[in-house]
């Protein structure tokens, strides 16, 4: 037995030090004389989840409590890995089957939050945080969820204070970085606070990230004058997600022999998106399981000109790889709509509406324009037509919110209050993944009664396939954006089922999304100036059914003649832009001359 434990803690040894895959054969080899010890087996499950062998792992875990069905951690394990392949229900009842074996287990507490969180279930998801956190005060993982969550469910400023509390832990670098992350992303959703509170968190990142850093790499792996741009891109949604949908349309149009593409996945997941846009790609490489000093070696072994984050601070970002600078050229673009804080990303592909030049202080980065657009949309592969005008059959105007609920702040929800009040009998439509659940459908009822408006003026529609997602719009006449933190996606996808959108012009890169989508859709007239606008021209479209049933009638086919779905000319604009940066670097000089 003595030397048993000697060969598991050698395969163990092996995993830590990153050698995963001679882990996983080290303890094969034990099965081999041992194999009623289920030890071995989720620790074999263990390995496989890390190199992203979900379905692997889940048999291993399996296999573990086929010998030992008590076994607390394999069933924690086990749900932990059906979380991740979407199988909510069945890893909501691992972590169930966990908890009656040891009902004090803070882990298994935080991990069903986690599973109960993506099914929409956000009051039960942080009822069992908080468990979590009673049973293990310090758990950082535990406060880190509580606070996304109550992002999530709109008591924003109840999240930004419990991630300020969970710094004050001083868990150490990682969690820090990860702590700030969440904050940084949940700030911009709360119109309390002000670009320098943002900025000042933002290089408190950065710094962070930069001192942690055990290699910076100097530039000489890459060619200084190549023939073509070897660009890497970093993201984990490089599937079915509103980044992998912008993409898709405009890698088809990248000029290969201009720029060729090397794809850095920070994620498991891979789905048909995926597959479409490999081809797309010299090269395919997965990060996951990589820590962040190899997956800068690679990068840098890789020989890439310009690496580019397509993350910023939301999940699966994986920043601190950028903090060693494996690539002379770094960028940030599509996936965040704020600074990164990192003095080592060089630039910020933004264009004239959502980084106008007098907010450049709000940056790290240096802002490099793109002409009319920053991004470039992938129309929907799904044969859904526009619908007739609503409000013709209904005989009165219903408004939309297709947004997710964090951005449903306290000065958004009066502001809707108002136009409901002056439209008779007009109703608003929201759709959102939480509101599948009644007591979060109950609260948001409740932010427009307590103002006098019927709870039957409410519309309340949880998440659903795309398909119908998108034939939902059918319901609504005008679309309302949110703000600060306005839409991105949601309101293209309006734009397309030929439902206007109102938005409120901003101060920062986040709530001028909107203004970039409609001045590029050709809707100047629906960007409003401040909120008293926004009331006004929420009456006036509404009060002109006639001149909403032309718009609609042409919207679609007028959005995807305009820049936004322009992936050719947004190609070339894109591989110029890179171009120019790579021509124009300079070590101490970010500007372009």
């Amino acid at each position: 037995m003595s030397r048993l434990k000697d060969q598991i803690i050698y395969a163990h040894s092996l995993y830590k030090k990153g050698a995963v895959k001679e882990a996983i054969a080290a303890l094969k080899v034990l099965t081999i004389d041992h194999k009623e010890i289920p030890l071995l087996y989720n620790l074999i499950g263990v390995c496989s989840k890390d190199l992203g062998q979900l379905e692997a792992a889940v048999t291993y875990y399996k296999r573990a409590l086929k010998i030992k069905p008590d076994y607390i951690d394999a069933h924690n394990n086990l749900g932990n890995a059906l979380v991740e392949l979407g199988q909510l229900d069945a890893a909501v009842d691992h972590f169930e089957q966990a908890l009656k074996i040891k009902p004090d287990c803070a882990e298994v507490y935080n991990n069903l939050g986690i599973a109960l969180r993506e099914l929409g279930q956000l009051d039960a998801a942080v009822a069992y945080y908080e468990r979590a956190l009673k049973i293990k005060p310090d758990y950082i993982s535990a406060h880190n969820n509580l606070g996304n969550a109550l992002r999530e469910l709109g008591q924003l400023d109840a999240a930004v204070a419990c991630l300020e509390r969970t710094l004050k832990l001083k868990a150490g670098a990682e969690w820090d970085l990860r702590t700030l992350s969440n904050l940084l992303f949940s700030i911009n959703h709360n119109p309390n606070y002000d670009s320098d509170y943002h900025i000042k968190k933002a290089r408190e990142y950065g710094k962070i990230a930069t001192q942690n850093v055990t290699e910076i790499f100097p530039d000489s792996k890459c060619l200084v004058m190549p023939k073509r741009l070897r660009v890497g891109l970093v993201s984990g949604d490089l599937n079915n997600h509103p980044v992998g949908n912008f993409l898709e349309g405009m890698l088809a149009q990248v000029n290969s022999n201009r720029v060729e593409l090397i794809a850095y996945n920070t994620n498991i997941i891979s789905d048909s998106l995926s597959e479409r846009i490999k081809p797309y790609f010299s090269s395919w490489k997965s990060i996951y399981h990589l820590s962040n000093e190899v997956a800068a070696r690679l990068v840098y072994d890789d020989g890439i000109h310009v690496l580019i984050d397509l993350s910023g601070h939301t999940a699966h970002n994986r920043l601190p790889v950028f903090a060693s600078r494996p690539a002379p050229v770094q960028v940030s673009w599509l996936g965040y709509f704020a600074t990164t804080g990192l003095n080592e990303i060089d630039y910020l592909l933004g264009d004239n509406y959502v980084t106008p030049i007098n907010n450049d202080h709000q940056f790290t980065e240096k802002i490099y324009r793109l002409p009319e657009t920053r991004w470039c949309f992938t129309p929907p592969n799904l044969d859904i037509q526009t619908s007739i005008l609503p409000a013709f059959n209904n005989g009165y105007v219903t408004f939309g919110c297709f947004n997710r609920l964090s951005k449903l702040n306290d000065q958004v929800i009066g502001l809707w209050v108002k136009i409901l009040a002056a439209v008779p009998n007009s109703r608003l439509l929201l759709k959102a993944k939480p509101l599948n659940t009644l007591s979060v459908q109950k609260s948001v009822i409740q932010k427009f009664t307590v103002y006098g408006i019927d709870a039957k003026r409410i519309i309340l529609e949880g998440s659903e396939p795309p398909e119908k997602y998108l034939a939902a719009y059918h319901k609504v006449d005008i679309a309302l954006d949110p703000f600060p933190f306005t839409g991105g996606a949601t309101s293209v996808e309006g734009l397309w089922m030929g439902v206007p959108v109102l938005t409120l012009r901003g101060n920062n890169m986040v709530s001028n999304q909107g203004v970039g989508i409609l001045m590029n859709a050709g809707l100047p007239d629906w960007v409003a100036k401040d909120e008293d606008g926004y009331v006004a021209k929420a009456i006036s479209f509404s009060s002109d059914l006639d001149r909403l049933a032309s718009l609609r009638s042409r919207l679609r086919e007028q959005l995807l003649t305009s820049p936004l779905f322009n992936a050719e000319s947004f190609a070339r604009n894109f591989e110029d832009a890179l171009w120019d940066m790579w021509q124009f670097r300079k070590k101490d000089n970010k500007d372009l001359t």
